[in-house]
């Protein structure tokens, strides 16, 4: 189990990738939400880590090549971005077949599940922007709006939205992080840093299920019974 632990581990991947992080963490990205089978990779945290190697000072001290933060910047968002795209065009491409697969190590139908109970629950522009703050929901979330034939116009302009709040919100945290915390103790804060961050974003999704929630009270009345819709039946001639 070593090798899928190393897989999670930001870390592990920015000490192998080394002079090429910078270039390892876009890929990544990409592949994390452009590839169904990227699920797996470190997304939030990854660009903690990314964020707080990217100050020279603490790289050095674990051994690690600096990153670029301008690049990181720039290309990240970029990056997320394309990936989600490809996600949606091979939806819409490929429809339901894609998720036509039997249950694997690496593919659960669970998953497609989650990501369509997201966009029908929260709406697809507030399920697009939402699910990025969402390990595995959104890696899903993209092929499955594609495959609910969400316009690609539309999805552009929500895709554009949360890839940069995700990804710039977690790049600067890490960065502030890295200047004010020890090298040596830089793994206690990277995780805690992630966590914050995707506490903060999961407040929108319990304020839409409260709302759904009282919503679906509304319709009851006192005894358990609910409204009924009247039809043609219950009209006097």
């Amino acid at each position: 189990m070593d090798w899928l632990w190393n897989l999670l581990d930001p870390t592990w991947w920015l000490t192998i990738l080394g002079a090429f992080a910078t270039v390892g963490v876009l890929a990544i990205i990409f592949a994390e939400t452009g590839l169904l089978l990227g699920f797996f990779l470190p997304g939030d945290s990854l660009l903690v880590a990314a964020g707080i190697f990217s100050s020279a000072s603490v790289a050095t001290g674990m051994g690690i090549e600096p990153l670029s933060f301008p690049v990181l910047l720039i290309g990240t968002p970029l990056c997320a971005v394309a990936g989600a795209q490809l996600g949606h065009f091979l939806g819409a491409r490929f429809g339901r077949k894609l998720f036509d697969k039997p249950d694997s190590r690496l593919f659960k139908r669970d998953h497609v599940l989650r990501a369509e109970d997201f966009f029908e629950k929260f709406g697809p522009a507030k399920a697009v922007i939402l699910a990025r703050f969402v390990p595995i929901v959104r890696t899903f979330m993209n092929p499955v709006a594609g495959v609910l034939e969400m316009t690609p116009k539309r999805f552009f302009m929500w895709n554009v939205v949360g890839a940069i709040v995700w990804v710039e919100s977690l790049l600067l945290v890490g960065h502030f992080l890295g200047g004010q915390v020890d090298p040596k103790q830089i793994d206690r804060y990277i995780l805690p840093g992630v966590f914050l961050i995707v506490v903060i974003s999961l407040i929108p999704i319990f304020v839409e299920a409260i709302k759904h929630r009282r919503a679906a009270r509304a319709v009851a009345v006192p005894g358990g019974k609910h409204h009924r819709l009247p039809s043609n039946l219950d009209v006097e001639p």
